[in-house]
């Protein structure tokens, strides 16, 4: 083989990698293109299925009122909750626990966020119902009664005694079946004073019926932060166990919870009419941009470094 022929094999061979290299270049920067304008919208419905998959509806589709119209029957007139967000509940009222001790509520206060459930303990119909969908979201929720959150039931009912409330409390610790539940739920019982010092105190309103003995009341449950303020409200008597969760990672002040639950408060917002959270778009279009950021970065972080072994 003379040097002619070597020269313009080797010629050959640089021409093919300059073009490999400008193939390359192109396959790339096709591909980045196509992700720069796809990768959004799917980072954006995959955000979406997870919020979703953690109770997320999409955006609320109208408020609720937290007050009854007073064209409804005298009963029913001014029964409802006002939110007092960042309310301070009194935390010196005396109330007696399950076993009939005197208790005051700052001692289920100070070191976890607290959900509190209003209802009296022989309601026929709503107050199980309420005590029944909190239990399910509580046994969805990874967190664990008693080590990142505790519950307090109380009832509003000043007839109710500490033996029933040992009697419900029992039922429902039975079915969570959580070890160490016991020292996080407590069920009380108190004075007519206390209690419509603690209803006044998170706006919930209620009617007694004396031919039936029974009360007029809605449907919550408040999340409050461990020094004893309003935070989140939950209506109805199904909780999605996701909006729960955000809800006591929020009242945490973020001592509980993960990266995940930060990034899906940071893409998400209280609606305090409907007591859900819902999407802010241009949040997860922010993050769904700046993955695509840092693929892009990662593609030519790859590309130049291949580039750079081409020409050694």
């Amino acid at each position: 083989m003379n040097l002619m022929s070597v020269h313009k094999k080797m010629s050959f061979n640089q021409k093919w990698r300059q073009n490999a290299s400008g193939i390359n270049f192109r396959i790339i920067f096709v591909c980045c293109l196509l992700i720069s304008f796809g990768f959004p919208s799917m980072a954006d419905a995959q955000l979406s299925n997870i919020l979703k998959a953690r109770g997320f509806t999409g955006p609320p589709q109208g408020g609720e009122t937290a007050r009854n119209s007073k064209m409804l029957p005298p009963l029913l007139q001014n029964v409802g909750i006002d939110q007092k967000l960042n309310n301070q509940i009194p935390l010196d009222l005396v109330f007696r626990d399950e076993t009939g001790k005197l208790v005051h509520l700052n001692d289920y206060f100070g070191q976890r966020p607290v959900i509190l459930s209003l209802v009296y303990f022989n309601c026929p119909q709503l107050c199980p119902m309420v005590e029944d969908g909190l239990l399910a979201s509580m046994k969805d929720l990874k967190f664990n009664i008693g080590q990142q959150f505790n519950v307090l039931t109380v009832s509003f009912d000043p007839t109710d005694t500490p033996s029933l409330a040992y009697a419900k409390r029992a039922v429902y610790l039975n079915m969570y079946n959580r070890k160490g539940a016991s020292q996080g739920w407590h069920f009380l019982t108190g004075t007519e004073v206390s209690i419509k010092a603690l209803a006044s105190a998170v706006g919930f309103h209620y009617n007694y019926d004396k031919e039936t003995g029974q009360y007029a009341h809605a449907t919550a449950i408040v999340v409050l932060t461990p020094q004893g303020k309003l935070s989140k409200y939950l209506y109805g008597i199904h909780y999605p166990a996701g909006t729960l969760r955000l809800a006591l990672v929020e009242a945490s002040h973020d001592k509980i919870g993960s990266p995940v639950d930060e990034v899906l408060l940071f893409c998400s917002h209280y609606d305090p009419a409907t007591g859900k959270y819902s999407l802010i778009i241009s949040r997860v279009l922010f993050i769904a941009a700046l993955v695509t950021v840092l693929c892009l970065g990662g593609l030519l972080l790859v590309m130049f470094r291949g580039g750079r072994h081409a020409h050694a």
